[in-house]
């Protein structure tokens, strides 16, 4: 493999989707910290630095970890070349190292305190992932701490380049992006439920089943969604927005609470997770509107369009579903009667685990 390919494997580690969210976790952190106004770029860029680094080692180390469950769930993903075989653990380890001391490097460039939150956050991630912690595997408590590196980590981040502090309207803030964000975490489980049941890995959906799943996120996105609209500073109009996407998220978990096939769960889990970005982004971008001066009317017009926007992107994703970029060369197709009885074998012993 040339050196280009493995430079390329190994970048797809950062997983666009998740640094994303976790990103964009920082940036309510910066628009809360009222740096929207600010000309100076450095901590934003600092922050974006120690976020990316600290998100890439904590995937990287769940990777090792999680390697021998993901060639059942993810044998052919591109962002674990791991398991696809485009890179070894010899330098999966080397791009964990170099990731958390980048992430460590470029904290003192955001502000007071930020060298502290990065190592508790690369520790976590350790906790995570590894035994003998490996909370990973604890069930619920997973999903309950887990918003703690994706979430809580990078908005604190983003509230110490602006100065400020993690209380009254930040506190309030990061609890409804950290309660949404539990709501939305225990819903990955149903792409990983094979692999999991095979391998004893007791997840929420695992021990307790669909519905049972279904309605715990349910209330969470709920509760998430209430607290984010309560933020003291955001509009009736960002708070109606919330209330329009919450209503189509409680719509999709009804459907996804039935078994209705592995394909259309995909769909609609990854309709739910645009509207869980749109939800976070209609936030963030009135917070920042707001902190430059716009006017009220510029504000609400922007909330109703990204909304809008938001709902017709859930709606193709339910339509159409998710992008596929892996491609089979023509000739080397599985036997599909054989492929399909075994993806049928493990689902049904998976089934069994959870009941």
């Amino acid at each position: 493999m040339t050196i280009l390919l493995r430079i390329r494997s190994l970048v797809s580690l950062a997983r666009p989707a998740v640094l994303f969210l976790v990103l964009l976790s920082a940036v309510a952190g910066l628009a809360a910290a009222g740096v929207a106004d600010r000309p100076a770029l450095a901590a934003p860029v600092a922050v974006a630095v120690a976020v990316t680094g600290f998100i890439l080692f904590a995937v990287t180390v769940n990777d090792l970890a999680d390697e021998a469950v993901d060639r059942v769930n993810l044998p052919d993903a591109p962002g674990r070349p791991l398991v696809s075989g485009r890179a070894n653990r010899r330098e999966m380890i080397l791009v964990a190292v170099v990731a958390a001391a980048v992430a460590l490097a470029a904290a003192p460039f955001i502000g007071a305190g930020a060298v502290a939150v990065v190592a508790v956050g690369l520790v976590f991630a350790l906790a995570y992932s590894l035994p003998p912690v490996r909370l990973s595997g604890r069930g619920a408590l997973a999903s309950l701490l887990l918003p703690a590196g994706f979430v809580a980590v990078p908005f604190v981040l983003g509230l110490a380049a602006g100065d400020a502090p993690l209380a009254g309207r930040n506190a309030v803030l990061l609890a409804g992006l950290y309660v949404g964000f539990i709501g939305r975490i225990l819903l990955k489980d149903f792409r990983d439920v094979v692999g999991d049941a095979l391998f004893g890995k007791r997840t929420f959906l695992v021990r307790h089943g669909r519905e049972a799943t279904c309605r715990i996120s349910a209330a969470c996105w709920i509760a998430g969604t209430a607290t984010l609209a309560a933020t003291r500073g955001l509009s009736l109009t960002v708070a109606a927005a919330e209330a329009t996407m919450l209503a189509v998220v409680l719509v999709l978990l009804h459907r996804l609470s039935r078994d209705l096939g592995p394909r259309r769960d995909e769909r609609i889990i990854s309709a739910l997770a645009i509207l869980g970005r749109g939800m976070v982004v209609v936030v963030v971008a009135h917070l920042a509107v707001v902190d430059t001066g716009r006017s009220a009317l510029f504000a609400a017009a922007l909330a109703v369009a990204l909304t809008t926007i938001t709902l017709g992107d859930a709606r193709a994703m339910l339509r159409y579903g998710p992008v596929v970029r892996l491609r089979v060369p023509a000739g080397n197709e599985p036997p599909a009667s054989r492929e399909s009885d075994h993806h049928r074998c493990l689902t049904h012993y998976a089934a069994e685990r959870m009941r």
